[in-house]
């Protein structure tokens, strides 16, 4: 679990993101501030589609430790918090694509469209780590997944 900036309006605002072991994308959010609050939202929303992690690897973030904290004693959880940067490389790696693509924007105008931006850039990003679901053993290339969504 992690966060990297994105701007709106000038301002930074937070996407939050969590990968599992695999690298696979567990979930994304854009928050427009980092704190306990945001991060709990984050992991509720994270949990409530997926599997529920034993353990979070996280960086030193405070408010990432608040929200971990606050789920478990909501939610009667034992999520173990780990706090080491060299844990966290494969989610740090994972943010340049999605910066990169970012960066062309040079912002974003509203932050409505800095989220529908973002998740169809998470999606592309799914598609090609290989999330997308298959029926039936079909084998498609990106594209034609994507084009598939869109239908």
């Amino acid at each position: 679990m992690d966060e990297t900036y994105i701007k709106v309006k000038g301002k930074w605002h937070y996407n939050y993101r969590a990968l599992d072991k695999q690298g696979n994308t567990v979930d994304f959010l854009l928050t427009a501030k980092r704190d306990k609050k945001a991060a709990f939202r984050f992991l509720t929303k994270a949990n409530g589609r997926n599997v529920k992690p034993g353990v979070i690897n996280t960086d030193k973030s405070g408010a990432n430790k608040a929200g971990i904290k606050a789920y478990n004693k909501i939610n009667n959880k034992r999520i173990e918090i780990r706090q080491c940067k060299y844990l966290n490389n494969i989610l740090e790696q994972d943010h340049r694509f999605i910066k990169r693509k970012t960066k062309l924007v040079l912002g974003f105008k509203s932050f409505y469209s800095a989220q529908k931006t973002l998740a169809g850039i998470e999606l592309i990003s799914m598609i090609r780590k290989g999330q997308q679901r298959m029926t039936s053993g079909d084998v498609k290339s990106p594209v034609e997944q994507f084009y598939a969504l869109a239908a």
